[in-house]
């Protein structure tokens, strides 16, 4: 459950920038090609934000579409898989371009 350390790499920087200050909001935005299970990330949360700046913040989720560039014929085309073939000419020599992203896209302190 790799979930557990994420979100606690998570408290962590969002702690850094609040600077002691509590969090009304978090955003994040999660790609659908990262290997993070959204239920297991969910339960995670509830209970590593306990006692934190962050327990009574709310939690806001952008899930990023998986988008990828062909390198062999430059066709740009949407995947679900980061093993998807190109819709254009069938290579699986493809650049992700969207869809692997973890960040802290912002957050609101009180």
């Amino acid at each position: 459950m790799h979930e557990l350390s994420i979100v606690m790499g998570i408290i962590d920087v969002v702690t850094e920038y609040a600077k002691g200050a509590p969090v009304k909001e978090v955003t994040l935005d999660i790609g659908c090609l990262t290997t993070i299970e959204m239920f297991a990330f969910d339960m995670a949360w509830k209970q590593a934000i306990k006692g934190t700046l962050l327990e009574k913040a709310t939690l806001d989720i952008n899930r990023i579409a998986g988008s990828a560039v062909c390198l062999e014929c430059g066709n740009e085309f949407a995947i679900t898989e980061v093993y998807d073939a190109c819709t254009g000419c069938g290579s699986h020599l493809i650049h992700i371009a969207k869809g692997k992203e973890l960040k802290v896209r912002s957050l609101i302190i009180f």
